[in-house]
């Protein structure tokens, strides 16, 4: 099945923001290493996180784990022995790691105490539809980093030049210009402010008269077709809003500490 352009919207990405649930620890112990316990509660972390990468639960891999486990212990009490958890990037690295763990549980712990209403979920599809409005375009851009050159190219092209070639041979948009500039089926809400609005303006095989000008350079655009806009029902893409309100609250949150915080 294809997925839709309201779908890949709503994909968290790079706060890489996680739905976690809290677990009872258990108090027993996996094994015991030179007088060291290792309790049970690690093995079933490891369990639980490689079943999140898609490894299935059984004995082969907790005696996989278990093992690592071992051995990683063992590892560790010879570090100790040789004094290197007090070397200072060491250290530095254990903090790190440390305040990495405790922001997961921060997390955590405001999933669980700030649950988002079904109708909170209902009005933010509504929002996002009109956000991403009726329609999808297929475009190509020539994207370069001065707007003399977009205004050369513009030139050119209205001339009778090859958009395909001029991409391939002077855009910086890598990811593009190997297909001549072409670019995925999109809405126009899918694009920076500038760049959507020259969008929403083309006509059909129609080019930009002037470059537009976003954080990411000079763009030479030209709308190659538009299709309706096909919109997944809410339930097929309730999870990932649910991910979305919680992020932007999640953020809203993190501001007003950071607004009650001393820093000097």
């Amino acid at each position: 099945m294809r997925l839709t352009r309201l779908s890949q919207y709503l994909i968290v990405g790079s706060f890489g923001f996680m739905v976690m649930t809290a677990h009872a620890q258990s108090a027993s112990t996996m094994a015991t290493v030179n007088g060291v316990a290792i309790p049970q509660s690690r093995l079933d972390l490891m369990v639980k996180a490689s079943g999140a990468q898609g490894q299935e639960d059984g004995p082969e891999l907790r005696k996989a784990l278990r093992e690592n486990l071992i051995t990683e212990e063992i590892l560790t009490q010879e570090a100790i022995k040789k004094g290197l958890d007090r070397d200072p990037e060491v250290v530095s690295q254990i903090e790190i790691a440390r305040q990495a763990a405790l922001i997961r549980a921060l997390q955590a712990d405001y999933i669980k105490n700030n649950a988002v209403g079904e109708d909170t979920l209902k009005r933010e599809y509504d929002m996002l539809k009109v956000q991403m409005g009726d329609k999808e375009y297929k475009a190509r851009h020539i994207l370069v980093e001065n707007e003399s050159e977009a205004r050369d190219i513009i030139a050119n092209l209205k001339k009778g030049g090859d958009f395909a070639k001029i991409a391939a041979e002077k855009s910086i948009d890598d990811g593009s210009k190997v297909n001549g500039g072409e670019l995925n089926w999109s809405p126009a809400a899918a694009y920076v402010r500038p760049f959507a609005e020259a969008l929403a303006k083309l006509e059909k095989g129609k080019l930009t008269d002037n470059p537009v000008h976003t954080n990411f350079g000079w763009h030479v655009i030209q709308l190659i077709d538009t299709r309706p806009m096909d919109v997944p029902p809410f339930n097929e893409v309730k999870e990932n809003i649910r991910q979305r309100v919680l992020q932007r609250e999640f953020a809203a949150y993190v501001q007003e500490l950071r607004s009650k915080a001393k820093v000097e």
